[in-house]
């Protein structure tokens, strides 16, 4: 029997999230088909409507199936959406359906803030889950059950799965599709779509740089792609203040007024992040990475990952190493 996928769009839902996650599954039953291979997805879009969708892109969609807890697939992808607030509190028939569903469905996942819908149906309450960076805070605030990691591009808690922003959700339709039909199958479809199975890095590769970018006062923004450039150097607060010829303490609150955050916590984020690539893309041991972080020690940066993370760095490399994929090779 075909593996039945509902991709769950709403007025205002995001476009590239729903066609990626429906590409990635369409191309897997092209390769099955040449494989000789047995089984299939069977894709729809569902809506709390049946017809036309409007994206946010201006470009209807249309909804073949109408939500019902009596119709249930085996897999429900719930896209997100910009206004994702607003999205929820105007499609209420959304959040009661996954309430009373998700249990009885083999899997759900929610792209990018379309995890607010779990969330607002207290699915995610004491999991950790990932979203959009832009909206992470925002999720955190409005339902502090959730273990937000705003830096994974995908993360698995049971049957619930959530994605970072927008073409996460083409590395979380792989995933599925590995789970179901192998790597190579996966691997197949990647290749089509021209795109990485598992991406090198997490969110955290945008970040800090996309922090960067952002920050309106030049000064600050050179300061902050000099730590970005610098990691492995000894950063105070001193040398930075010094290169635009600021006091510390002036330097700080400008610091903070700019990006919302310390200078000291944004170089341990930008340490992390870069640790956090490194355990990611090989197998460099665990003080080698660390050396090449900044961290002075392993276990500096053993309680950095615990405090934002949650996790040991090795632990952190088991869960998302490229050792995992070679591992299930």
């Amino acid at each position: 029997m075909p593996l039945t996928v509902d991709i769950v769009i709403y007025d205002g839902f995001k476009a590239l999230e729903a066609i990626g996650s429906l590409s990635v599954f369409t191309y897997a039953n092209i390769h099955l088909t040449r494989r000789g291979l047995a089984g299939r997805y069977d894709v729809r879009l569902a809506s709390t409507r049946r017809g036309e969708i409007m994206s946010d892109t201006g470009v209807p969609l249309t909804a073949a199936k109408r939500i019902d807890t009596l119709a249930l697939p085996h897999t429900a992808i719930i896209v997100g959406a910009w206004q994702i607030e607003e999205a929820v509190g105007a499609a209420p028939e959304i959040v009661q359906w996954v309430e009373a569903a998700a249990g009885r469905m083999q899997r759900t996942a929610a792209l990018c803030s379309g995890a607010f819908f779990l969330a607002a149906a207290g699915l995610l309450d004491g999991r950790r889950a990932t979203t959009h960076w832009a909206v992470a805070d925002a999720l955190k605030q409005r339902y502090p059950a959730v273990r937000v990691d705003a830096d994974c591009i995908f993360i698995r808690e049971g049957n619930l799965w959530t994605s970072a922003g927008v073409t996460a959700g083409i590395d979380l339709a792989l995933a599925l599709v590995e789970e179901d039909f192998g790597l190579d199958v996966a691997l197949d479809v990647a290749r089509d779509l021209v795109v990485y199975l598992k991406r090198p890095g997490g969110q955290s590769q945008f970040s800090s740089h996309l922090v960067s970018q952002a920050t309106q006062n030049p000064g600050i923004r050179d300061v902050q792609d000099w730590i970005l450039g610098n990691l492995q150097r000894e950063l105070s607060a001193a040398d930075m203040a010094e290169r635009l010829s600021m006091s510390v303490r002036n330097f700080n609150r400008s610091f903070k007024r700019e990006t919302g955050t310390t200078p000291s916590t944004f170089v341990t984020r930008a340490r992390i992040e870069a640790a956090r690539r490194l355990l990611e893309e090989g197998n460099l041991p665990a003080k080698t990475i660390a050396a090449d972080s900044g961290f002075k020690t392993y276990e500096a940066m053993r309680k950095a990952f615990q405090h934002a993370l949650g996790v040991t760095p090795l632990t952190y490399r088991e869960r998302f190493g490229m050792g995992r994929l070679q591992q299930n090779q």
